[in-house]
């Protein structure tokens, strides 16, 4: 019953629901092929983009949500998500109950991503900086550039846009305003925002709403 109301007052999320379930095979297949083993209860709309280097890993726990259709969310996805690991010891671990929309995640050295951590539309985490910034160092070796672990934190809120740089850590909680560049530490509870993103305020009811 409910199924039918919704597809009656949000036709297009039957549409979508449709394509899930008819794609499902394909992109369990492509995951398997990448290394990746299927979590339980994850809900994936289209295929995203998987490069797992030899020798490291890309590990995600129950319930992940990834919207990689342009359609699958009203505000639009740029492109498919990617999971990329850059070299050999590199990781992607992404804890249980993680949402994500067009989401790009590179790792060099390793990013790990907490237990319900909702990540906007169209969010890039990157913990390298792919290039050197010296031009004689780029000419020695153009890929030799900087790399940091990136940890993001369980019931973390990443606003549509956001950039994660390498190094980060955002503290348990946190709230990253929509288009803002992260590039340090953010302490728990609290609301960065802008470009490079400051301390604007601090989620009132964090301290009643921590999960153990």
């Amino acid at each position: 019953m409910e199924a039918i109301r919704a597809a009656r007052t949000a036709p297009w999320k039957a549409v979508t629901e449709i394509r899930r379930v008819a794609a499902l095979p394909l992109i369990r297949a492509y995951f398997a092929l990448a290394g990746v083993r299927w979590g339980r209860g994850w809900l994936l709309y289209g295929r995203p983009l998987i490069q797992r280097h030899a020798g490291s890993r890309i590990q995600i726990g129950r319930g992940f949500v990834m919207r990689n259709w342009f359609g699958s969310n009203p505000l639009g996805v740029d492109h498919r998500g990617v999971l990329c690991t850059w070299r050999a010891g590199a990781y992607i671990t992404i804890g249980d109950e993680v949402g994500m929309t067009g989401t790009v995640i590179v790792a060099e050295s390793g990013i790990k991503i907490g237990n319900r951590v909702l990540i906007g539309a169209n969010c890039t985490i990157i913990d390298t900086d792919f290039h050197p910034l010296s031009p004689a160092a780029r000419a020695i070796d153009m890929s030799a550039g900087a790399t940091r672990p990136i940890t993001i934190e369980d019931d973390v809120f990443i606003g549509m846009g956001a950039v994660i740089l390498k190094g980060s850590h955002i503290g348990r909680g946190a709230v990253i305003g929509a288009g803002s560049v992260v590039a340090g530490h953010v302490p728990e509870g609290s609301i960065y925002a802008g470009n490079p993103a400051r301390m604007v305020g601090k989620v009132e009811d964090h301290a009643q709403t921590r999960q153990p």
